[in-house]
């Protein structure tokens, strides 16, 4: 049986399926393509997981409704080299997991349920689900804390699994299939998936046999392994794409504007650790993305990256087309548009986000020569006007008025104003994705 009948049944649901009205009513359209839109997030994450599989299943794209979980499910072919102009989005899977009082968990499953409202990749590109956290971080993991505690995703424990806060180690399947299952379902859904993983020695512990924990340190061989073995695991599950935190510093690269704490690993380590996931795993196609980019296109090519945010001003239309004319022959290597980032404090108003969407969409001569984009959740789900995106990655708040999870998911987004705002992001990209 495959990873997502497995999962199903692990939660107590048959793996019989049957179409979706409440889809079929909101649904988005751009040819075969579809998704959902014009909602708030709340309305697909309060659904069971069976639920949102039924809705996946009613949008799909060839038109088929399959009455169970296909068992082979293949990846959106773009080639080997589609990293270079995907449009990456990344989801916060510890903001909108499960908060039962101030237990922390199931964000991979609430991740599965906001599929559905995520627009499936184009004709002619790729877009991929970027997930925030994987690993456990060191503070906290698996329990929420007030808004204004840190409990920072950015610092991670090697060699103790994966985190409580998006893992559910109470029902029987293992996390690795918990991430088969949640891999084939978004590429089911016609989406590549990756995740955001961290480079800094200090921002980063080593958990001992004993339970105890060591900073961790790039000299040692011990730990450079286990970072090594552990992004090779999780490629293993059927991530294609891992964004990589402060890419731009490593081998000591431009040093001043680093924001990160403690050590970079060399150059020849980075190289070393990105041929090595693509030689071990078999997967020519992986795409590694670059947190900040230059003008050092080649340093960040040899180094064997496919893109690198924050380089191009997103804002105006016409340097974004320049900037995809100039690099429409660089297909191993080329800079990418931001709508926004992983540090995003708000502020930003909805018209300069979808200004910054449809640039990210349109800004080309031809949709072959598009550029990368990134994109937070935020982007395509305003989230309530106290919080942020980076908020958010420094802190696990719930917003729960009652110790629910449903009370949380209502009160993290925006709403009658969030709901206008995904219709029109849910507009371009319905204008977009048959190109």
């Amino acid at each position: 049986m495959n990873a997502v009948n497995n999962l199903l049944l692990s939660l107590n649901e048959t793996t019989q399926l049957k179409p979706d009205k409440w889809t079929e009513e909101h649904t988005f359209s751009s040819g075969m393509r579809k998704w959902v839109g014009n909602i708030v997030p709340s309305e697909l994450l309060v659904r069971s997981l069976k639920s949102s599989i039924e809705s996946l299943m009613t949008l799909n794209q060839d038109g088929n409704f399959y009455k169970k979980f296909p068992n082979t499910i293949e990846t959106p072919d773009y080639g080997d080299n589609w990293g270079v102009i995907a449009n990456y989005i990344e989801i916060n899977n510890r903001a909108i997991a499960e908060m039962h009082g101030n237990i922390c968990r199931n964000g991979l499953i609430s991740t599965i349920k906001l599929l559905p409202a995520i627009p499936p990749s184009a004709k002619s590109w790729a877009n991929c689900i970027i997930l925030s956290q994987i690993f456990p971080n060191i503070y906290g993991d698996g329990y929420n804390k007030p808004a204004e505690e840190e409990n920072s995703i950015y610092g991670i424990k090697l060699n103790a699994g994966y985190s409580h806060n998006i893992i559910n180690y109470e029902i029987n399947i293992s996390p690795t299939e918990q991430f088969i299952a949640f891999n084939n379902i978004a590429n089911f859904h016609g989406l590549k998936t990756g995740f955001r993983t961290v480079i800094s020695a200090d921002q980063i512990k080593v958990v001992q046999p004993d339970g105890s924990d060591t900073g961790f340190n790039w000299s040692i061989q011990e730990h450079f392994n286990l970072f090594l073995n552990a992004h090779i695991e999780l490629v293993k599950t059927g991530f294609e794409a891992i964004f990589i935190d402060s890419a731009k510093h490593i081998g000591g690269y431009d040093m001043g504007n680093y924001t990160g704490v403690g050590a970079l690993p060399s150059y020849e380590q980075m190289q070393y650790i990105i041929h090595e996931i693509r030689s071990r795993t078999g997967n020519t196609h992986l795409s590694f993305v670059g947190e900040k980019s230059s003008d050092d296109f080649q340093r960040y090519e040899n180094l064997g990256l496919s893109t690198g945010t924050g380089y191009i001003d997103p804002n105006d239309f016409h340097t974004v087309r320049d900037k995809s004319i100039k690099h429409k022959y660089s297909k191993n290597y080329s800079p990418g548009v931001e709508v926004s980032n992983d540090n995003d404090e708000g502020g930003r108003s909805y018209e300069e986000r979808l200004r910054r969407i449809n640039n990210s969409l349109f800004a080309y001569e031809f949709p072959s020569d598009k550029l990368a984009s990134f994109m937070q959740m935020e982007d395509l789900f305003p989230l309530r006007y106290d919080t942020n995106t980076h908020h958010l990655m420094m802190s696990n708040p719930s917003y729960s008025t009652d110790g629910t999870p449903e009370s949380h998911w209502y009160n993290l987004f925006a709403h009658s104003d969030g709901k206008e705002y995904n219709k029109k992001v849910g507009e371009l990209f319905s204008h977009a994705l048959n190109l």
